[in-house]
């Protein structure tokens, strides 16, 4: 058993077993309880670039978070709105923005990094991006510079929230919701302050010289720190971890970038509610069915970790989405990867202990040693 499959069993037990054993009933199923389950790329692709599947309805994931975040938030809206919200976001995630960004907020912690990879220290790299992840965010939200002890905090916060989700979640209950409820108001209230001081340097100014309310402001908060920072803390130690296990020699970081992500693929289900008949694959749906888009299943039907293979049209990213939902962070999440992968990648850094995380949504590494080879 490879070491992937072993994150996948320590957070998911039960659940993953029942996933991958869904892959082989066929590209497309109906489960009772569960749903209409896609397991094939180019399925998937055209559920998600077809409006006829909403994120807004019954099952979607419109029902997790809209008593938290309120109704317009881009991870629950549909049609001329969240079109509109979204052009107004799209120029604060322009590639150049957000890597100078992510230059600015990273550069102490990436030299004090390489510092202690070149002393051969030992370090666990998933307490490394946890501080990292949590203190890009703190700039996005906000709260500019912050110590390492504020972005932990940030980070584990954000934790909370999304760990209360599962693969089998429809919605929160009450007190899933008051708890993240509180942890998002604090948020909010971080976003409005910088929003209401107008600096542009920061996104939140940004946000209010593009003409977003205030309210908009808080509600794209509180999805950024949501989606933000687990992304980019589990994905780093897996890609490490991948390249240690293959023994591979990057030579294009982009393409071994999106091959770990087909691999470990940040969101492994996607779900859409029905919101008109059609027909999904060969299954005939009606309004109010549940589509449960595995990703996972997906993606890894093109076989284990192998930069050198060229990804196929339909399976292009599709773990960020497709279409008029494909993720607008994308081009932040990747700037911070590729920072600090340069990084460790300079050192040409090893796995020394590894241990996986329990009880989380995303598949991950409750801790990852490593030190320059």
């Amino acid at each position: 058993m490879n070491h992937e499959t072993r994150l996948h069993l320590a957070a998911h037990p039960f659940a993953y077993p029942l996933v991958r054993l869904l892959a082989r009933l066929g590209p497309v199923v109906r489960v009772p309880g569960l749903g209409v389950v896609v397991n094939d790329t180019a399925t998937a692709r055209a559920v998600l670039t077809d409006g006829r599947f909403r994120k807004d309805g019954p099952g979607s994931p419109g029902d997790l978070w809209t008593p938290v975040l309120g109704p317009s938030v881009l991870l629950n809206m549909e049609g001329p709105g969240h079109a509109a919200l979204r052009r107004k976001l799209m120029p604060l995630f322009t590639p150049g923005y957000v890597s100078a960004l992510v230059a600015d907020v990273l550069r102490e912690p990436l030299d004090e990094l390489s510092a202690r990879l070149g002393r051969g220290e030992t370090v666990d790299l998933v307490d490394v991006m946890r501080t990292m992840a949590g203190a890009v965010i703190c700039r996005v939200i906000g709260l500019g510079e912050v110590s390492t002890a504020r972005a932990r905090e940030l980070f584990a916060e954000g934790e909370r929230v999304v760990s209360m989700v599962s693969l089998r979640s429809r919605r929160l209950n009450e007190r899933q919701v008051a708890i993240a409820r509180g942890v998002l108001d604090r948020i909010g209230d971080i976003a409005q302050a910088a929003y209401e001081a107008g600096d542009e340097s920061t996104v939140m100014g940004r946000m209010r010289a593009q003409e977003l309310s205030a309210a908009e402001a808080r509600g794209a908060a509180g999805a950024f720190f949501l989606t933000g920072t687990e992304t980019v803390a589990t994905f780093v130690p897996r890609l490490v971890a991948l390249l240690h296990d293959h023994g591979t020699r990057v030579d294009d970081l982009d393409r071994v970038i999106d091959e770990a992500m087909r691999v470990t693929t940040p969101t492994p289900v996607m779900l859409r509610s029905v919101g008109e008949p059609a027909r999904v694959g060969r299954v005939a749906v009606r309004p109010g069915d549940r589509v449960v888009i595995v990703t996972h299943n997906c993606a890894r039907a093109y076989g284990p970790f192998d930069p050198s293979r060229r990804h196929p049209p339909e399976l292009r990213r599709i773990w960020f989405g497709a279409g008029a939902h494909f993720c607008i962070g994308y081009p932040l999440a990747l700037a911070e990867i590729r920072a600090v992968a340069s990084v460790l990648l300079s050192h040409d850094v090893r796995v020394v202990r590894r241990r996986a995380a329990r009880g989380v949504l995303i598949p991950t590494y409750e801790h990852l040693w490593i030190r320059a080879a």
